[in-house]
């Protein structure tokens, strides 16, 4: 059986390499890998719905995502890289025994969680694709994503990346083909820059949509990602490598924003009045009825890679959750299987997917604050990154960008709760 190491894996890049390296893109690849939890099925549920609903309007807020993205996900990386350690890792040297073995309870509900959107992402693909059952779609997808774990473990992280960065071009292609048969408006893009709201909904709309922004999986394993590539780094190396991890963070969070804003104006520009966006199903059958079969296609086929690569990445970040806090490993296809349950257990009780995906990000919510929190605490402290601490303007930044996240979290808890969203 395979196992997923939380060490550096094979293909790792070396120490040694020289600056002009430094300057090639072979240093592009954790961030892309991360970026992937922007571009998941759950991510494609609301950017289209916004779209749908209030055309537009909401494009500020993918914007605003985007920007609250890049800085939380460097900050996970610069961790990686001058400490060595993944966050798991450094949390656990700064834990007692109970409260490590709390912590990674409540990261394995959210690993469970975000398993059940992904999975879920990936059968309502299958069924749109080839007509298959949703059960039946739901074990197809673990079973792939197992095999895109199996990749890694088998030939190194780079192999992983490779694939992973071809997904994302596969989930970009499906998302963003419609705008080529209806182009956006240019004015109106322009104009849903500005921030502003109408009415109660979209107030509610917008904050799911900054709100399931940041998911608590990627932030611990993009600390993970940084480190097996490059480890612990020091002196000119290590200016320059996290140089070059801004440069990665930055390409990644652009693809990732370019796709979920592309979701946004395949909506506002073909599905704006059809009373769409309530499921993944009825936009591929609207998208198809104004735009073609093709386009419909191409779409299934983005939401197919989305569910692949988000659930792959979703378990090795679990991998690397328990290691680092736990300092054990268990077989591949034991984890896969144990995050894997819960979705299929959804899907043969005949639950509604939509229903589904909302409650999933209700469960994310609560992992939101054991995740940034932690975070920014620690690449603040000198006495954890040295001359590499946050800067105070870095530090409140993050400081505001945790803040705003968890309380559009804690609000969206608290709608689902009352029965208001």
């Amino acid at each position: 059986m395979y196992t997923i190491d939380p060490r550096p894996a094979a293909g790792a890049e070396p120490q040694t390499s020289t600056a002009p390296r430094l300057r090639r893109l072979r240093l592009v690849g954790p961030a892309f890998v991360a970026a992937i939890a922007y571009v998941d099925p759950g991510n494609v549920a609301t950017n289209v719905t916004a779209g749908a609903r209030y055309g537009y309007l909401l494009v500020w807020v993918v914007v605003a995502a985007n920007l609250m993205a890049c800085l939380v996900q460097y900050l996970s990386a610069k961790l990686g890289l001058v400490t060595g350690q993944s966050l798991p890792e450094a949390l656990r040297d700064r834990m007692s025994r109970a409260g490590r073995l709390a912590y990674w309870a409540q990261a394995e509900l959210v690993a469970m969680a975000t398993d059940l959107a992904e999975v879920l992402g990936g059968a309502i693909a299958l069924y749109l694709l080839f007509d298959l059952p949703l059960l039946v779609g739901g074990l197809i997808t673990g079973l792939v994503s197992t095999a895109l774990l199996a990749l890694r473990s088998r030939r190194g992280q780079r192999s992983f990346e490779r694939v992973v960065i071809g997904l994302l071009a596969v989930i970009a292609l499906g998302f963003a083909a419609g705008l080529f048969v209806a182009p956006a408006s240019a004015a109106g893009t322009a104009n849903g820059f500005v921030p502003r709201f109408d009415g109660a909904d979209s107030v509610l709309l917008a904050a799911g949509m900054l709100g399931a922004t940041v998911m608590p999986h990627v932030v611990h394993l993009h600390s993970a990602l940084a480190r097996d590539r490059h480890g612990r780094q020091e002196g000119e190396r290590r200016r320059r490598l996290l140089s070059a991890t801004k440069y990665d963070v930055g390409m990644a969070m652009l693809v990732a924003g370019a796709v979920n804003l592309a979701m946004l104006l395949l909506a506002a520009t073909a599905l704006r009045g059809t009373g769409t966006g309530g499921s993944l199903e009825g936009v591929h059958a609207a998208i198809g009825a104004r735009l073609g079969g093709a386009v419909a296609l191409l779409f299934a086929v983005g939401l197919l890679a989305s569910g692949l690569a988000s659930t792959a990445v979703g378990c090795y970040a679990g991998a690397a959750i328990m290691g680092g806090l736990l300092r054990r490993r268990i077989p591949l296809v034991v984890r896969r299987v144990i995050t894997l349950l819960p979705a299929l257990a959804m899907l043969a009780a005949g639950a509604d997917p939509t229903r589904a995906l909302i409650l999933s990000q209700v469960v994310l919510s609560f992992g939101i604050p054991f995740a940034l929190v932690p975070l920014v605490i620690l690449t603040s402290r000198r006495t954890v990154m040295g001359a590499c601490a946050n800067r105070r303007p870095v530090t409140v930044a993050a400081a505001l960008v945790t803040a705003i996240v968890i309380a559009l979290n804690l609000a969206l808890v608290c709608l689902t709760a009352t029965g208001t969203a």
